[in-house]
C-alpha cells in the first residue's frame, strides 16, 4: 500500500430492532436467533448487543460501495427471513417508538456486566440502535498517521451525516421534538461526542494507554472503550464513523457510507496536493451536531468560515460540488447523489413524523405509533 493510495475499503455494521407483531413493541429474541444462527448452513455471524431485543449484522470487507449495497441487502434478507420463521418483525431506527428501557432484557455477558456495573443506570437506559461505517487505512505506520490526519479533518463534516441518517424521533411514546433522541441518550457515556484532534497516531496511542492504565477500559473486557462519533477502530485498520443513526431504507444507508468514504477520499486527494481542510474546533463542531440532531436536514448549519447559518439543503449541493473529482474513481456517484432524494423525501426520522401526525399524533397516540412501528419494519425491507 502506498501512502498515496489507501485501500478506502468499507464496512458496515447495522442493529437492529426485533418486534413482536402483535404489541409492535419490542421483543427479547436474541439468544434464540444466535442459536439459530449457529445451527444453520450459511453462518450470519450475528452478534448480541446489551438488550435482548437488539440483533446486530456485519458486513464482510466490501471494495467499494457496490458490493456494500450487496452485503446490506443479503444480510437484511436473512435476519428478516430468520425472524419471520420465529413469528418475528425486524425494523431499523436508533429508537423505538415507545419501548421502555426499563422493560428491556439484558444480555449475559462479561461485557454487559462490566458495562452496567461501570456505568450504572446510565448504560440500563441504552435503548438505542446504531449503524456504524469503517473505512479501511491499512496497517502500515504511515497510514495510521494518515488516519488520524483525516479524522481531525472529517470531524467538520460528520454532524451533516447525521442530519441525513436521522431514524430516531420517538422516546418512550412521545415524540421528543429532536430528530436523533439517540444522539442525547448515547452521550451520557463518558467518551463520546466529536473527538478532539490529535496531532499524531502515537499522541492518540499515548492517550489510550493512559485510558488503559487508569483503568477506564476495565479489567475483564480491556479493548479500548472510547465511543467517540468517529474513532480510530480499536481492532480493525479503520476509520469508523459512529455518529448516524440506522438509516430505514436500504438506499439511504448506502448513500450515508458512499458519502463518508468519498470525504475520506477528497481530503486525502488535497492532502496529496499539500493542501488541507480547515481544522475546525471543537464547539464549532459540537454546535452543529446540536442543530443536526435536533432539526436533521430542515434546519441551517453554521459555515463557521463566513459565520453565517446557511440552509442544509446548500449545505448539501456544496459538499456534492466539493466531492465532485473523487466520485467516478470510487464508482459511487449514484449513490452519493441520492443526497438529493433524501432532501426531497426527507429522512426517516421525518416520514415517522409525518406517519405520526397523519394518523392524529398525540390525540391518537397508542394507534399512531404503532402505524410508525409498521411503516419503520414495511420501510426496512423496501429493496430487498
Amino acid at each position: 500500500m502506498s501512502i498515496i493510495n489507501p485501500p478506502l475499503t468499507l464496512g458496515v455494521e447495522e442493529e437492529y430492532q426485533i418486534i413482536d407483531p402483535e404489541t409492535r413493541n419490542l421483543h427479547a429474541y436474541i439468544s434464540e436467533l444466535l442459536s439459530q444462527d449457529e445451527r444453520g448452513p450459511t453462518r450470519l455471524n450475528l452478534r448480541p448487543e446489551l438488550m435482548q431485543s437488539q440483533v446486530e449484522v456485519g458486513s464482510q470487507v466490501c471494495r467499494n460501495i457496490k458490493e456494500v449495497r450487496q452485503e446490506i441487502v443479503r444480510l437484511r434478507r436473512s435476519v428478516i427471513a430468520m425472524a419471520e420463521e420465529n413469528n418475528l418483525l425486524i425494523a431499523a431506527a436508533s429508537t423505538h417508538p415507545f419501548a421502555k428501557w426499563e422493560e428491556q432484557t439484558i444480555t449475559e455477558g462479561v461485557r454487559y456486566k462490566e458495562l452496567l456495573d461501570d456505568m450504572q443506570r446510565v448504560a440500563r437506559g441504552l435503548l438505542i440502535f446504531g449503524m456504524h461505517v469503517h473505512v479501511g487505512f491499512g496497517p502500515e505506520p504511515e497510514a495510521k498517521d494518515l488516519m488520524i490526519e483525516i479524522m481531525n479533518q472529517i470531524r467538520y463534516f460528520i454532524p451533516h451525516l447525521l442530519a441525513l441518517s436521522t431514524s430516531s424521533p420517538f422516546w418512550h411514546g412521545y415524540n421528543s421534538g429532536l430528530k436523533s433522541y439517540r444522539s442525547v441518550v448515547f452521550e451520557m457515556l463518558p467518551r463520546t461526542g466529536i473527538p478532539h484532534s490529535f496531532n499524531s497516531w502515537a499522541e492518540y496511542k499515548a492517550f489510550e494507554k493512559t485510558l488503559e492504565k487508569v483503568g477506564s477500559f476495565g479489567k475483564q473486557d480491556p479493548v479500548a472503550k472510547i465511543w467517540w462519533d468517529i474513532r480510530p477502530h480499536p481492532l480493525f485498520d479503520t476509520l469508523e464513523f459512529r455518529i448516524s443513526d440506522i438509516c430505514t431504507k436500504i438506499e439511504e444507508a448506502v448513500c450515508v457510507a458512499a458519502l463518508f468514504q468519498a470525504i475520506c477520499a477528497k481530503l486525502i486527494k488535497i492532502r496529496n496536493s499539500n493542501l488541507s481542510w480547515r481544522r475546525y474546533r471543537h464547539m464549532h463542531i459540537t454546535e452543529n451536531k446540536w442543530r443536526a440532531l435536533r432539526y436533521g436536514i430542515q434546519g441551517d448549519m453554521i459555515d463557521f468560515g463566513i459565520e453565517e447559518a446557511v440552509p442544509f439543503h446548500f449545505l448539501m449541493e456544496e459538499l456534492l460540488e466539493f466531492l465532485d473529482d473523487v466520485l467516478d474513481d470510487l464508482g459511487s456517484r449514484e449513490e452519493v447523489y441520492y443526497v438529493r432524494t433524501i432532501l426531497k423525501e426527507g429522512t426517516s426520522a421525518d416520514r415517522q413524523i409525518a406517519v405520526y401526525n397523519k394518523l392524529g399524533g398525540d390525540e391518537n397516540r397508542r394507534e399512531a405509533l404503532k402505524a410508525v412501528v409498521d411503516n419503520l419494519v414495511a420501510e426496512t425491507r423496501k429493496g430487498l
